[in-house]
């Protein structure tokens, strides 16, 4: 059985909408170096439709001189959970596979490792269906007050942690597994 790996970048108030909030704090080597820990043995990358719409124009045109993960992303299957898109155009390698459903994705991650990044409503279904193996929390020293909040919703949701990193600029990675 494949695992699903989340990753999320957000405020200590738990906003993840814009991610500009990134910008001031750079991106450290050893911040990518984390997220490819995972990333490199997914075969999926599982997108809702928002994320795919923003992600796909950002990511089409790269190339490995423009950021090393440009191969990940452009190279590897996408699926897009989404009731609203017919198909996926504009970003190669990519298949809508329908509005959420947890059979489906249990279906998906069977023989594969999939890799999330944003989605923030289909993490949160997949939280509330335990379906996340790994949730990669990156999590930046400013508060926003503002902002659709990742756990908005969700109740009673004991995790694992399982992992700490403290980055140079101050973000810190908790990885947590869930609780059996």
């Amino acid at each position: 059985m494949g695992k699903i790996h989340v990753h999320e970048f957000i405020t200590l108030d738990g906003s993840y909408e814009d991610p500009s909030f990134t910008m001031p704090y750079g991106f450290p080597d050893a911040l990518g170096e984390t997220l490819s820990s995972f990333m490199n043995d997914c075969t999926g990358i599982l997108l809702g439709r928002n994320t795919f719409e923003m992600f796909g124009p950002a990511w089409s045109d790269r190339t490995v001189d423009d950021d090393p993960g440009a191969p990940f992303f452009n190279g590897t299957t996408k699926y897009v959970v989404s009731s609203t898109l017919d198909e996926a155009t504009g970003w190669q390698n990519s298949e809508v596979i329908g509005a959420y459903d947890a059979d489906r994705i249990r279906d998906l991650k069977k023989d594969r490792d999939l890799y999330i990044s944003g989605s923030g409503t289909l993490v949160r279904a997949l939280l509330r269906d335990k379906l996340i193996d790994e949730l990669h929390l990156l999590v930046y020293p400013v508060v926003l007050g503002s902002g659709a909040r990742l756990f908005d919703g969700l109740a009673d949701l004991p995790l694992t942690l399982v992992g700490t990193d403290v980055f140079d600029n101050g973000v810190v990675h908790l990885s947590y597994g869930p609780t059996d």
